[in-house]
């Protein structure tokens, strides 16, 4: 079913290849049990591209280090869901896009929590069919509609979502994927479909990681394989409070997102011409 698959959407097995080398570790951060059938065999050949690219044999490491950074991310967004998911006032849970995560399945929820997966029909589809059997731990809805699709609010809502509800949303490996315009664009309207004191979180990259020159050798993989890096901004705080969002934004290695992983100094950030990444996380106002 991968041939479904496009360039983008192929990334999300590459994140369960990722998570499910974490899981094989004695020190990991997460357990995924699920993450090694849903990378496929696909997967595991774009994690070895990627390895290849950021861990030459030959020379130094000057690429940020993609299995520890996505070990960071996720064992973050974990603890982060689980936290909103404890707070009694809400009870709306949204991953969009939810690519091949597998939290509905492999952590355990509160009881009163409905969790919506918004992705691709080609994504969920391969998804359902790879975890055929395995009842997820909560109440799961799964929402098959592009998030730059003119209706997919009324496909969520129609899906049980309840915008008048607190709610909490996880944009995971998104926004680096979309146009300048398209990323305003989806937060804008994630925004609107919030009510106050919801939360978000989302990953995004600064603008030099786009362009400096020790970025090329992962750049170049993206886009061989047909999907670029193609948004960063170096100030996502006063993104999405352009939207209506207050947040703050933690970089892997800062205390908060380090978990004893991140091998690479973290510059302040004053510094300019660095690569960063950012999680973003705060409330709709």
């Amino acid at each position: 079913m991968t041939e479904a698959l496009d360039a983008v959407e192929r990334t999300a097995l590459l994140t369960a290849a990722l998570r499910a080398a974490e899981s094989s570790r004695d020190d990991r951060l997460y357990n995924d049990p699920y993450a090694a059938r849903l990378a496929g065999d696909a997967g595991p050949e774009l994690l070895a591209e990627i390895r290849e690219a950021t861990f030459p044999k030959d020379a130094p490491r000057t690429l940020p280090s993609t299995p520890d950074y996505n070990a960071i991310r996720t064992r973050f967004f974990d603890e982060f869901l689980q936290r909103a998911a404890r707070d009694p006032r809400t009870d709306q849970i949204v991953l969009a896009p939810a690519g091949m995560d597998s939290r509905a399945y492999r952590l355990d929820w509160p009881s009163g929590i409905r969790y919506f997966e918004v992705d691709r029909p080609a994504v969920l589809a391969y998804k359902e069919q790879r975890l055929r059997g395995i009842p997820p731990r909560v109440d799961h809805h799964s929402v098959a509609v592009d998030l730059t699709s003119p209706d997919w609010e009324a496909e969520l809502i129609a899906a049980g979502y309840d915008p008048g509800r607190p709610s909490t949303w996880l944009l995971e490996g998104l926004l680096y994927y979309i146009p300048d315009e398209d990323a305003h664009r989806v937060i804008e309207r994630v925004g609107k479909i919030m009510s106050p004191g919801s939360r978000i979180a989302a990953d995004i990259v600064n603008a030099a990681a786009l362009t400096l020159p020790d970025m090329r050798g992962l750049l170049d993989v993206f886009a061989g394989w047909g999907c670029p890096w193609l948004f960063g901004t170096d100030e996502p705080e006063e993104l999405f409070a352009a939207h209506g969002f207050t947040v703050e934004a933690a970089q892997p290695g800062d205390p908060e997102a380090d978990y004893g992983r991140w091998p690479d100094p973290v510059p302040d950030r004053s510094v300019t011409g660095v690569r960063r990444v950012f999680f973003v996380h705060g409330t709709r106002d």
